[in-house]
């Protein structure tokens, strides 16, 4: 007699079978999982990799009157999907093709994304990696010798620039923008609609929009000179919406449960969100506060049209002196059509995606210390 089993137990009302007469059939009912991968998908993955790639080149080149790299990858890819669902169709059911071609189509996004990032990156640091090696490209400021060779002069008085008018539109955008998102989270209402509708909108203006606005008012309506402080400020134009909108985020992931114990225990609704809202969400506070300042520190836009371009070192912002940074001095070293000044360029430009990428490492770390906690 032949008894089945189910996960190493017999099935109930079979009666128990004899060594020397039944035989036991095990039967797995687990479910295959879709993202385990074996040797077989590997090799199916393999095998289309290249036999695409022997197709297309043959049909592409040989073939059809074709030509150029681009059309090249493109056929390659759409051969490449075509084949690989063929050959995962061969042993496996409908499902798990639909998830390897669907996986394998987004792995081809995600490596086209990454290979446009490497190779702006790449091509920034070959272009300048001859003025960076040079410290003094830290240390001194380009008004020194403009034209010198690499070992003298630098973008000191640019980094300086950025920094002091990234600290002020910080200090102009941070309370207003969290202000704005306290607002739209805590109070509500119908007028807080109409502030969420602005800050979104607000989002997907242009930069140059701002650099726009403040030229008029400040400089030609209240005679403001070109300087660090109108650029500060539209800087804080461009930074106010997306701290505003990422911090209405963080503060609508605080529990309601919190807000009720704090006004069930005497407290106004102020004191709720000053001592029990604001500190909970502060991590994502903190995330809002670094993605702007990341969006800001790059942006040359409204540098263009509010700043004077300057290769004197100026640190403060209010007097009547144009204030360098780093954006406007690679937009001006790569119009200036030298060799040298195109070479400073891209190494400043080597230090500001070094700044960006620092700024998202600690964005990312923070926000994941919020998920942790």
């Amino acid at each position: 007699m032949t008894a089945l089993y189910r996960d190493s137990a017999p099935v109930v009302g079979t009666p128990a079978p004899s060594s020397a007469e039944s035989t036991a059939v095990v039967i797995d009912d687990q479910p295959r999982r879709l993202s385990q991968r074996s040797l077989d998908d590997t090799f199916s993955l393999a095998g289309a990799l290249l036999a695409s790639l022997s197709l297309t080149w043959l049909l592409y080149f040989l073939v059809l009157p074709f030509s150029g790299t681009v059309g090249f990858v493109v056929c390659w890819w759409v051969v490449f999907m075509a084949t690989y669902a063929g050959v995962i169709a061969l042993g496996n059911p409908l499902p798990v093709v639909k998830d390897r071609v669907v996986a394998a189509a987004i792995a081809s996004a995600a490596g086209l994304v990454g290979l446009a990032v490497l190779s702006v990156v790449i091509y920034t640091v070959i272009r300048g990696h001859n003025a960076i090696a040079h410290p003094n490209f830290f240390t001194q400021s380009s008004s020194e010798a403009p034209q010198a060779p690499f070992n003298q002069g630098g973008i000191w008085n640019a980094i300086v620039g950025s920094f002091v008018q990234i600290g002020l539109a910080v200090v102009m955008s941070l309370p207003l923008g969290v202000l704005t998102a306290v607002f739209m989270t805590e109070v509500g209402g119908w007028f807080a609609r109409i502030v969420r509708t602005v800050v979104e909108a607000m989002t997907a203006i242009p930069d140059l929009l701002a650099g726009l606005f403040v030229y008029v008012t400040l400089i030609l309506y209240l005679h403001e000179p070109k300087n660090g402080l109108c650029v500060s400020v539209a800087l804080a134009v461009t930074m106010t919406p997306i701290i505003a909108r990422s911090a209405e985020v963080a503060l609508r992931v605080v529990p309601g449960g919190l807000r009720e114990a704090g006004l069930a225990l005497g407290a106004s609704q102020w004191e709720t969100v000053r001592q029990i809202v604001v500190p909970t969400a502060l991590p994502g506070l903190t995330t809002a506060l670094i993605l702007a300042v990341a969006r800001a520190v790059g942006e040359s836009a409204p540098l263009i049209i509010v700043s004077g371009a300057s290769g004197f070192f100026t640190a403060n912002p209010f007097n009547n002196k144009p204030m360098n940074s780093l954006p406007l001095y690679i937009y001006i070293g790569l119009r200036s059509g030298q060799n040298a000044q195109i070479a400073r360029a891209f190494a400043a430009a080597i230090v500001l995606l070094a700044v960006v990428f620092v700024l998202f490492a600690a964005a990312r770390l923070v926000s994941r210390q919020r998920v942790a906690r």
